[in-house]
């Protein structure tokens, strides 16, 4: 039973068939076909038909990958565009929120057991400093001549540039702006060169009252986990 099995594999690859149609043929599993054609040497016609039907196949799925991505890229753009349209102007309390979580996750909370706390932002993202500024302009009422704005920098990055991009960005005068340069313990100067082509930005007030009070819209949002 066994050779003849192995006979009617052969008889079928020698035909030209692929090894998985041969397997659903004769109900044998395609692992068993794959180990007795091994060796067989197949005539040139037969492996000529077999390489084009292999290559027809490669074609065809990269075409119905490329039209897949292509397919899920357009739901992406529609789901992203639908949940963006779900989101309106900003009320000045929606706004102390947004920037009250912000604040919460890239503020620098433990300024409070400093001598002198102030309060710090820092981020690289510039949406995000935009959105943060309106809160620190709309909710805070902190005029610009008390913001202070410092500038963590890379060896590869033109502080000029640098200044000019954040400044642009956040409305401050570019005398708010100082120079630090940075390499970071993590990267060890292994950081990619154009990774943040415009460094870091350290948003400062000192001000021990407005960072309690930023503190303080913190944990009543944080008071928020038990309800």
């Amino acid at each position: 039973m066994y050779h003849l099995k192995r006979q009617e594999v052969i008889a079928l690859r020698l035909k030209g068939e692929s090894y998985g149609k041969i397997a659903k043929i004769l109900g044998v599993s395609k692992s068993s076909v794959s180990v007795w054609c091994r060796d067989l040497k197949l005539p040139q016609a037969i492996q000529k038909i077999i390489d084009d039907r292999i290559q027809h196949s490669r074609i065809y799925l990269v075409a119905y990958n490329q039209k897949r991505h292509e397919s899920v890229q357009a739901e992406n753009k529609k789901i992203r565009k639908e949940a963006s349209q779900q989101i309106s102007s900003l009320s000045k309390k929606e706004l102390l929120l947004v920037g009250t979580a912000l604040f919460w996750g890239e503020g620098y909370k433990k300024a409070e057991n400093l001598r002198s706390p102030h309060l710090c932002f820092v981020n690289s993202d510039s949406d995000m400093i935009i959105l943060f500024m309106r809160f620190i302009r709309e909710v805070m009422k902190v005029s610009d001549d008390r913001i202070r704005s410092l500038i963590h920098v890379y060896p590869s990055i033109n502080n000029k540039k640098a200044i000019n991009f954040w400044a642009k960005i956040t409305g401050l005068p570019k005398d708010n702006f100082c120079i630090t340069e940075h390499i970071s313990r993590a990267s060890q100067g292994r950081r990619p060169y154009n990774s943040l082509p415009n460094g870091t930005l350290d948003l400062r007030i000192n001000s021990r009252q407005e960072f309690f009070r930023i503190r303080g819209w913190l944990d009543g949002l944080i008071k928020q986990k038990k309800k």
